[in-house]
């Protein structure tokens, strides 16, 4: 992540904090933007206020303004890259989760939702100043990867009320244990695109295409950030660093993605990176 993008993502971080979003301000869709992804960037863009707050959907125009008009980059790209990076940045949290039930009261019956979350997962929404030392305290005793059932319910008051609390916490994300990381990804992600359009053009639509790999919450969550990290890591940056001499880093992306599976050890997909390593030559 690069010193520019920490510092972009901590001013909207802050905005947000000490409520500079009080009059709901939409942001304006970036200058210079095609038409063809304006449909895109404005749905974005009225999703992240709903999910947190404008500033924070200022920081997805600020985003996405780096990519406008870069060469490489055309309408079909753009679009790309303006739809999967609304979605990463609208991850499921449990707030998220509490905030999707809540919208399910408008005119419809109440009902239960009973979904499996691992403790570092419920913790990690909460201010890292708080969940630091209890996520510390779960590692120490090895209960941080422990799956629990939560039940999101608007079927009482009583589950809507604590509902509300859940939806509440938003104002907290952005201090999140979860948020950090995400911020980090998200940066990364985009980093990788920006490189492989210049060392590697043609890869570009697989990087952008990558995001794809991290969906949902608990368990699923997990692997994917974890499969992606290992690609990225294992064949992505040593290629744009001039390690590995990968001349199709884009098939080669999609042939280690095939390999991925549900396995928290990553036998196969580990094996599938080496194999590929082992093809081409490893510039020392």
């Amino acid at each position: 992540m690069t010193d520019r993008g920490i510092l972009s993502s901590l001013r909207y971080l802050f905005a947000d904090f000490i409520g500079e979003d009080d009059d709901d301000t939409a942001p304006f869709l970036p200058e210079g933007l095609p038409e063809p992804v304006t449909a895109v960037a404005s749905d974005a863009i009225h999703l992240l206020i709903d999910y947190q707050s404008p500033s924070y959907a200022g920081l997805y125009v600020h985003r996405l303004r780096r990519f406008i008009g870069k060469q490489g980059v055309d309408d079909a790209m753009l679009t790309e890259i303006a739809r999967l990076m609304a979605v990463r940045m609208s991850y499921e949290d449990p707030i998220r989760i509490a905030q999707l039930k809540l919208a399910e009261l408008d005119g419809r019956p109440g009902s239960v939702d009973v979904r499996k979350l691992r403790l570092d997962e419920l913790i990690g929404a909460l201010p890292a100043v708080v969940a630091e030392y209890v996520l510390d305290a779960l590692e120490w005793i090895g209960w941080a990867h422990k799956t629990v059932s939560i039940r999101f319910s608007t079927a009482s008051r009583l589950g809507i009320r604590r509902l509300k609390i859940e939806a509440g916490l938003r104002r907290w994300r952005l201090l999140s244990v979860r948020y950090a990381k995400e911020r980090v990804w998200v940066e990364r992600w985009l980093h990788m695109i920006d490189r492989s359009l210049t060392k590697q053009p043609q890869a570009a639509s697989a990087m952008i295409h990558t995001a794809t790999m991290i969906v949902g919450y608990g368990e699923v969550y997990r692997q994917g950030m974890a499969d992606w990290n290992a690609i990225i890591d294992g064949l992505a940056k040593p290629t744009f660093d001039g390690v590995l001499a990968l001349p199709d880093l884009a098939g080669a992306v999609a042939e280690a993605r095939a390999a991925a599976m549900p396995d928290p050890r990553q036998v196969v997909l580990k094996r599938k990176i080496a194999e590929i390593r082992a093809r081409v030559p490893v510039n020392v």
